[in-house]
């Protein structure tokens, strides 16, 4: 195996970065994922993801997960209502809808990241995280890298697989191509309301353990159900992207006179979440990588998800594509296809990019239709199938 007397460094324990690790080590190479965290517990993890069966449930049978990832999955999480800016429903699936149907292009079962990111920590060799490892540069030594981490320790690798996220530090030692703004914006609360039955019980009784879009004036809020009972949401809109970073969302003044301002079509039953929310919001301009990147293949680093093909999240991709990047490069160094390193990751990489620019294209499209004044006819259209 090309792998064989290899020590490899995955820079980065997102889900990414831990199914590569897992496929690597069923394939018997030596593996370590460093993660800037401090450890498994030093940070709530965001909403609820769902998986595609041609991609990330893909990628867990390979790494033989799919009845561990059976067991913390939520059923009926993935129901959803479309509403209007006044929460007048206009379509559901609450009723009639399989709680399984694994195997059908059309299922898309959702998880929690907790609980995904503890079944893939769990399925690793004891010690293949390192934790406290936030990485800062690397420099080449002998054939490999040697990276060095802001606790001042260091460590070599053959070689480096980048998969540290929309902010990659890896990226630049491949290619100095840049993300651009898509003109969208959001602000995002991963845990915001506990008991929102109580908190927010308009909102929670429309929610019914599922999901909402809202869509309204080429605005767009999303509300998730959690797994500990709690919701979160996300508000996106077009802006110019210096508009929000003027205004502190921890202050509740603040953000509630900015969603008057901004929002004031929508009805004030949208103001629960707001008055209720727990936790701080995070503000997230919408980046994306062109759609025509390369970069010449090296024998001894690559970068999967985020860190490689960035996308707006308006086709739910972006986690099923950095698991299939798994998958497909641990098939390229492992399958024995390839006469060397760098011939494999060049197929890796050639079917990466072509692939994920299409999710991308897809991503920008429904970026475009989810904030146009239009977008609540659009919507129904596209889930009636019309």
């Amino acid at each position: 195996m090309l792998l064989n007397n290899k020590k490899i460094a995955i820079v980065g324990g997102g889900p990414g970065g831990l199914t590569l690790a897992r496929l690597l080590q069923l394939n018997g190479a030596t593996v370590n994922v460093y993660e800037r965290d401090m450890n498994k517990d030093a940070r709530v993890q965001g909403t609820t993801l769902d998986l595609h069966e041609e991609s990330g449930l893909k990628a867990l049978r390979q790494a033989k997960l799919l009845d561990a990832f059976k067991k913390n999955y939520r059923p009926g999480a993935d129901k959803m209502i479309i509403v209007n800016e006044h929460a007048q429903v206009f379509f559901s699936d609450h009723e009639g809808k399989p709680q399984e149907d694994f195997g059908s292009e059309h299922f898309r079962p959702e998880i929690d990241r907790g609980p995904l990111r503890k079944m893939l920590l769990e399925s690793l060799q004891p010690d293949t995280v390192v934790w406290n490892s936030q990485f800062v540069s690397m420099q080449k030594q002998n054939d490999g890298w040697l990276l060095h981490f802001k606790n001042e320790t260091s460590a070599y690798a053959d070689i480096v697989i980048g998969a540290d996220g929309a902010n990659s530090k890896i990226r630049p030692y491949l290619t100095p191509i840049k993300p651009f703004y898509t003109g969208i914006s959001g602000i995002l609360t991963v845990d915001g309301i506990h008991h929102p039955e109580t908190k927010a019980p308009r909102i929670d009784k429309l929610l019914n353990g599922g999901k909402i879009m809202a869509f309204g004036g080429g605005k767009c809020i999303t509300v998730a159900s959690k797994g500990n009972g709690g919701l979160a949401f996300y508000v996106s809109y077009k802006v110019e992207e210096s508009n929000l970073k003027k205004i502190n969302f921890s202050d509740k003044t603040q953000l509630l006179a900015w969603f008057k301002k901004d929002f004031p079509e929508w009805s004030s039953i949208w103001l629960e979440l707001f008055e209720n929310t727990e936790t701080t919001f995070t503000v997230i301009p919408i980046y994306c990588m062109p759609l025509d990147q390369t970069w010449q293949t090296l024998s001894n680093l690559t970068m999967l998800g985020d860190a490689a093909h960035l996308m707006p999240p308006f086709a739910g991709e972006g986690v099923n594509m950095a698991m299939l990047d798994a998958l497909e490069l641990s098939d390229c160094l492992c399958s024995g296809k390839f006469r060397d390193i760098q011939t494999a990751i060049a197929s890796y990489e050639n079917q990466m990019r072509k692939r994920a620019a299409e999710a991308a294209q897809e991503s920008l499209e429904n970026g475009d239709k989810i904030h146009s004044k239009e977008a609540l006819d659009k919507m129904l259209a596209f889930f009636n199938g019309l």
